[in-house]
This record gives structure tokens, sequence and C-alpha cells, in this order.
């Protein structure tokens, strides 16, 4: 390339700029560096605060989970890497007060605990707490409110633990990785590191767990686990992170996370069509100058160089001022949220800018590769006849450049095959189906554009003419449609979900233990005091120990670590078993079937005990249909038949089990009950009255657990709101973009029809009836595409049930004939405005 070419380059690039011939190219790769930058940047920042926030459920960035004390050089090589550490010890013991026993979960933490999130303590049982910046003192204790009641004991009294007694000093009201299970875990009862020994608990026999927390920057904390990974043994333990949380707050966090990725890879396509309409516009004015340069001698190489150095000075330029205004984009987003969602601006993120000037470049390149190609074919003899146009025909290498770039710009920004081919595959099946409309809409414009000439037929004659332009159009329209309609759809789908797992009254209080003779008394005392209880469930304790005939491993002591690698695993505790014939409100069998459909009374003795088993528990423990399972309940054994699985709402905060059994396989047993009940704010203060007539049943508060699951639902559901504002403004982008392209063309058809005596309002309404009759086509294809998008999207990527959306088949056609009628009005509204005169002298 010599300095010549370079020269003549810069001094057209400046000439055009001065005339706006690169504009619409201009602002389509602005369009597609903000639109990605100011997703991307602030989805990342965005889930860096969830998940910061979301942390301090696990009390830490990550926690090693042990069931044995781990070298002391692994926690040295963490603070050696610049980590924060503290550790905490679980064992399950008896505690002691006034004559009363009750089995409790130990825990003994160090100074450092904890790392994320506070604990949180009060005065009197069964009030809310505040954060703490201590821990208990040598000596004392701090329990959870339900031992109070258990123990009948008050603060101030003294409780004993193994060998050693403690002073409650304070109720134990939270702590962070108190986790979600209603059921399955004892109440708590936090103790200095330094008192454990002394309560001798670790003695033999003892169950005992180990969990040590880390926190630090990301990078450090993978290069330390890419270091410990290889020490570590699966079957002692379990590394976690936010990410691998089942809970609510897990999953949550985890579909947050995946429709910001899903929201930026649409931004994408919306950007590579905007740069595709663009490029091609800036071909087809092109031609002429072209030919001129061909005609005066300049080598087809020369002009390659030419128009090549122009793309990439428009690409560098419009990159620039994309990233610029990209981060400015997000920064008024974060501003206006601040205070509703936790995201915080001092935190920089390297990988949106990044990918968001490699979009930039591959747009620009690969979706102006066709028309570049065409502009250089154009014949010299286009200076004499103006009819010639490129001597290139074949698309083929439009469409291979197009939908690669395409699908390599999806792979690259989100790592997953699996959403860019379902996103690439919908946008290959709408796009040719659009080009079979296409014909159905010209075979109609030849038919509704005839008789006599009113703005109707006008619109149907002039998309009769300009079919192929019109299908580009009728396909940008739909794919950015489609596209919306995913985003849109996808967020009041998941928001209506987590926020359904939540309603208004969902139970706050859980009462367990509560007697045979004591259930009837209890629901009347509770109606007396105008609170609702929830149904009664009947439950007696069981350990699993069989499958089959044979024998499961339970939780591995100091005695007995053979177990760890002898033997299929099974629960480490006892279960709550259950029974009932009617399915459970969220529970759906997905193999087999639900017993209580059985109601053959005279074969029932003949039939082996029937359970139903979680989905869940099935998966882990290798379980399946007419296994055998075995139980010992109290002194007897019970074997069971699987005959179903159900799929469990575990996010309901409602009663659920692993095992539903059959009531005539445990109807010899006596149960205990467990209901539960909403309690507003407002009437904390009943609970000792409500409670004191039944000392023995246990009354669980997850009120603050369900209270910190909402903050999380709610602050995730107020970015995809913005979220979902981005990528709208930038699909209108595109659909103006997708308009302006046609200027040119719709420029020399209304200079015609003004000659020719049409008048201004003739005109007005057929340019807005034409663009009705492509939006509302495109709305009905976007719709359809929509729902086989969506299909995939929920089943193969968000786990979520897949259900029909019936009312966009309206509002997608009506809402894109009002949205692109208006956009096509307004885009053309300059030249509908003026006369005949100034519009031939534009075209000079």
């Amino acid at each position: 390339m010599t300095n010549h070419t370079l020269s003549l380059a810069w001094r057209l690039f400046r000439h055009e700029t001065k005339r706006g011939e690169l504009t619409i190219i201009l602002l389509a790769i602005i369009l597609s560096v903000a639109s990605v930058l100011s997703l991307s940047l602030f989805s990342e920042r965005l889930k860096y605060a969830l998940t910061e926030k979301s942390a301090e459920f696990i009390a830490a960035d990550r926690v090693l989970e042990s069931n044995k004390p781990v070298d002391m050089a692994w926690i040295e090589k963490a603070k050696e890497m610049g980590l924060n550490t503290a550790h905490q010890t679980y064992a399950r013991s008896m505690v002691f007060a006034n004559d009363q026993m009750d089995l409790v979960d130990l825990r003994a933490a160090d100074i450092g605990y904890p790392l994320k999130g506070s604990v949180k303590v009060a005065d009197e049982p069964f009030v809310h707490g505040v954060a703490i910046d201590r821990l208990p003192a040598s000596g004392e204790a701090w329990i959870e409110s339900q031992l109070f009641q258990t123990l009948a004991i008050k603060v101030g009294d003294s409780i004993e633990v193994g060998d050693k007694i403690f002073k409650v000093s304070k109720v134990l009201t939270e702590v962070p990785d108190a986790g979600f299970s209603v059921f399955g875990g004892d109440p708590k009862v936090l103790i200095s590191k330094v008192d454990l020994a002394a309560t001798k608990v670790e003695g033999p026999g003892s169950r005992i767990d180990y969990s040590y927390f880390f926190t630090g920057d990301s990078g450090d904390l993978d290069d330390y686990y890419d270091w410990l990974e290889p020490q570590l043994d699966s079957e002692i333990h379990d590394w976690e992170s936010i990410e691998d949380d089942e809970s609510g707050i897990g999953r949550a966090v985890g579909r947050a996370g995946q429709y910001f990725l899903l929201a930026s890879l649409l931004a994408i396509v919306l950007a590579a069509v905007s740069i595709a309409v663009a490029a091609q516009r800036y071909s087809l004015r092109h031609y002429d100058p072209v030919a001129i340069m061909k005609t005066l001698g300049a080598p087809k190489k020369m002009v390659q160089q030419i128009y090549l150095l122009q793309i990439l000075f428009i690409t560098a330029l419009g990159i620039t001022i994309g990233v610029v205004l990209g981060f400015l984009i997000q920064q008024l987003v974060v501003a206006a949220i601040a205070g509703k969602v936790d995201v915080s601006i001092d935190v920089w993120h390297w990988r949106p800018l990044i990918i968001a000037v490699f979009t930039g470049t591959v747009c620009a390149v690969l979706f102006s590769l066709y028309p570049l190609m065409k502009l250089f074919s154009v014949s010299p003899l286009r200076v004499l006849r103006r009819d010639l146009g490129a001597n290139l025909s074949s698309r083929l290498i439009q469409f291979v450049a197009s939908g690669g770039a395409i699908f390599l710009l999806m792979w690259a920004y989100s790592q997953n095959i699996k959403v860019s081919a379902i996103l690439f595959i919908s946008g290959i099946i709408l796009v040719v189906s659009l080009l079979g409309v296409t014909y159905g809409l010209i075979w109609m414009g030849r038919k509704f554009g005839q008789g006599k000439m009113g703005a109707w037929q006008l619109a149907w004659a002039r998309i009769h003419r300009r079919a192929m332009d019109n299908s580009v159009q009728l396909i940008s329209f739909a794919v950015t449609i489609m596209l919306l309609l995913i985003v849109l759809v996808m967020r009041n789908d998941m928001v209506q979900q987590w926020q359904s797992q939540l309603p208004q009254g969902t139970p706050n209080y859980f009462l367990v233990n509560i007697s045979q003779v004591q259930q009837p008394k209890l629901q009347q005392h509770f109606v007396t005091n105008q609170v609702e209880v929830d149904k009664f469930y009947p439950v007696v304790r069981g350990r699993f120990v069989s499958v089959n005939d044979e024998k499961v491993r339970t939780a591995v002591s100091k005695e007995d670590p053979d177990e760890l690698s002898n033997g299929r695993d099974g629960l480490g505790r006892e279960a709550n078993l259950t029974w009932s014939t009617t399915l459970q409100k969220g529970s759906e069998v997905v193999e087999g079937q639900w017993f209580g459909e059985l109601n053959d009374s005279d074969t029932a003795s003949q039939r082996p005990y029937e359970v139903s088993i979680e989905k869940g528990i099935s998966e882990r423990m290798q379980l399946g249909l007419g296994d055998k399972l075995t139980f010992n309940i109290g002194s007897e054994i019970v074997d069971l038949k699987v005959t179903s699985i159900r799929d469990v709402n575990w996010q309901s905060m409602q009663p659920n089990f692993f095992f539903v059994i059959e009531p005539r396989a445990l109807q010899n047993f006596i149960p205990t009950y467990i209901s539960s009940f909403n309690l507003p704010t407002e009437r904390k203060a009943d609970i000792t009255k409500l409670m004191q007539p039944y000392a023995n049943v246990t009354l669980i508060d997850v009120d603050a657990r369900i209270n910190q699951l909402r903050n999380i639902v709610d602050q995730v559901s107020m970015a995809v709101e913005f979220i979902l504002i981005l990528v709208l403004a930038a699909g209108a982008l595109v659909l103006i973009a997708q308009v302006q392209a046609s200027m040119d063309e719709r420029q020399q058809e209304l200079a015609i029809l003004r000659t020719l005596g049409a008048k201004g309002r003739l005109i007005r309404a057929s340019v807005v009836f034409e663009f009705i009759i492509i939006g509302s086509v495109a709305g009905i294809m976007a719709a359809a595409a929509n729902e086989f998008s969506l299909y995939m999207l929920q089943t193969q990527i968000f786990q979520m049930p897949a259900s029909l959306h019936l009312e966009y088949w309206i509002i997608a056609p009506v809402a894109g004939a009002l949205v692109v009628g208006v956009l096509g009005a307004l885009g053309c509204w300059r030249l509908l405005s003026l006369n005949t005169s100034q519009l031939l002298r534009q075209m000079v």
C-alpha cells in the first residue's frame, strides 16, 4: 500500500464524513459497540454485586467442607496467596438444662467468622435480631429461640454442652450460612472455637464436620483452587461457591446470570443486523464513485484498498465513540437504580470492553464483506448506463460471512455452545420462513395494488415493486421483534416464577413435634387467636439402611473410616418420613405412578408397601422404580418399593419430603406432626401468647431467611427490568437504521409521485400503511419463532417448565404494526414534508 493510496483514502473519508455519507454505518458501529459494552459491563457488575451479596449466604466467597480436619498447610498456603480465612466446626450434640435436653447443631467458630454477612442476635427469644461484630466470649453460648422454649430457660441461665457449662448471653437469631432447610436442621448453638476442646464432643463416635472459609480476589481464589484441587478427595472434601448453591438464592442468581447472558447475546445479534443494513446502503451509494475511479484508470487493487481503509477508519471511530457512549449509558443506569440494586461502579471488568471492541470489528468487517465485494465488482460502464449494478450475484458469501459472524460472536461471548446454537437455529428458521412469506407478500402486493389508486393500493404496489428490499426489511424487523420478545417473555416468566415461590402470606413460622393429642387442640387454639394454620403433616423418623438388601453407608465417624470406600451413599442422618394419598401441591410425578391412584383395597394386602421418592435424592443415591428401600423405624424394619419419582419445588417454603409413603405402611407407628403458619410482622409480639400452652412444641422462625430471599429476588427483578430497557432501546435503533436504509429509493419514488400530482396526504398514508403491513407480518412470524426459541431456552438452559404464550400472537403483530408504522413514518417524515422542487434538487 502506497502513501498515495493512504492519503487518497483519508481525503475521501474526511470528504464523505462532511457530506454524511458514512453516517449510517458509523451509527451502526456505535450502536453495536455501545449496546454490547453497556449491557455487558452492567451485567458483569450486576452479577458481581449479586454474587457478592449472595456470598453472604455461605459466609464467604468459597467454602471447603470436610468431614475430617484438613492439613493446616492448606490454610497457610491460602494466606500466602492473599486470601482471608476463617474456620468453623460443626457437631451434633445434646444440650442439658433444668432436667431438659435437646439435640442441637453445635457450631464452634474462630474469630474470623463470618467473612461475609453477619451474625445477628437479640436479648429475648422470637424477636428481630441486630448484627453484631463479635462472637461469643469464652464460656458464653448464643442459642436459637426455640431452645429457650424446649429447655425452659432465659437469657443469663446456664446450659451444659458435653463436659462444659456455658452461660447463655444472647439469643442467636441468624447466622449467614444457615441454609434454607426447615426440617433437616436442629436448633443452633454458637460458641467460641477455643471452648470446643473443653466440651469433649469430638470424642469417639462423634459426627464432626469442618468448614474452612475463604475470601479474596476471584483470580486468587481460582489460583488457590488450582493448587488445592489435586490434593482433595471427593469422598471427604467439597469445594463450594454461591454458584453451586441449589437453594432459592443460588438458583435466583444463576438464572439471573443466564438471563444477562441471553440479553447480551441478543444485543450482539441486533448490532450485527444494524451493521449489515448500514453496510448494504453504503455499498449501494458508492457504485457511481467506484465506476468513475475505474473509468479514470484506477487499478482494482487500489479501489479495494481505498474502501477497506475507509471501513477501518469508520470502524476505529465508531468503536471509540461506542466505547465512550456505552460506558456513559451503563453509568447512568447504575446511578438511576442506586439504592435499589447494589451495583458498584468502583469495580472494573475488562471482558466487556474486549468483547465490545471485538464485536464492532468483526461486525464491521464480516458484515461489510459481501457489500464491499459487490462494490468492487461494479463495471466502469455504469458511468454511461445507470441501470447497471454489481456483477457479483452469488449470495452464498453473504450468508456464510454473516451467519458465521453472528455465531462466532455468540460463541465467543457466551462460551456456551447450547445457548448460541438455540438462538442461531431459531434465527435461521425464521429467516427461511420469512423468505417464503416474502413471496406471499409479492403475490398479495400484485393483487391488492391494482385498481383505483388509493393509499392502501399504493402501499401494496410499493411492497410488490420493492420486493427484495422489503424482504430484507421484513427479515430485519422480524428478527428484531423476535429477539425483543424473547427478552421480554423470559423476563416476565422468570420474575413471575420467583415471586410465585414466595407469595404474600408465605408461612414464616413452622411448628414441629406436635403430638397426636395436641394437634386438634392446637389447631383450635390458633383459630381462636385468628391465626390460620396450614395443613398438618404426620412425621416419623427413620434411618435409611439399605437398597435392594445392599447396606448403605451413613456419615463416617472416627471409628469407621472404611465406610468411605464401601457401599452406596446414604443420607447421613435420620429422615423425616410422611404418608399421604394426596400428591402435595408443587410436586409432580415424573416417573411411575402415584400410589394414591391405586384404590383396589382387595389387592392392597398382597402388594408391597409403596414409596414415592424425590427426584434429586433418586439421582444422588442412584435409586429407580422397583427398588426395595429398607428403613429402620424405632425397633422395626420396614421394606418399601419405589413406585414413583417426584419433582419437588424446594423453593416454595412449604413442608417437603424426600420420601412419601402410602399410609398402610406406617399405620402402626405413632407420629408427630409438622405444620406452618404466617404471622405478620406487626403481630410478632403474640408469639409468646400463642406458644405458651404448648411448651413442648418446637417453633422454627424462618422469617429472616424469607426476607433475605425476597431481597435478592427483588434486586434481581429490578436489574432485569433495566436490562430489558437497554435491549429494547437497541432494538428500536436497529429498526430506525433499517428505515433509514431505504431513504434514497423512497426519495426517488416521492419525487415521481409528486411530479405526477399525488397529494401529500395520499403519499403519507401509503407510507404508513406499507410499514404497518410489513410490521404486522414481521410480528406474526416473530411470535412463531419466539415460541420455538422460548421452548428450547426454558427447557434446555433455564430448567423452567415450558408454556405457550398465546397472548403474544396478538401483541406481536399489533405492536409490530404500531412500532414499525410509527418509526417508518418518523423516518420518512423529513422527505414527506419536502415539496417537489426540493426533492428534485436533493437528487441532483
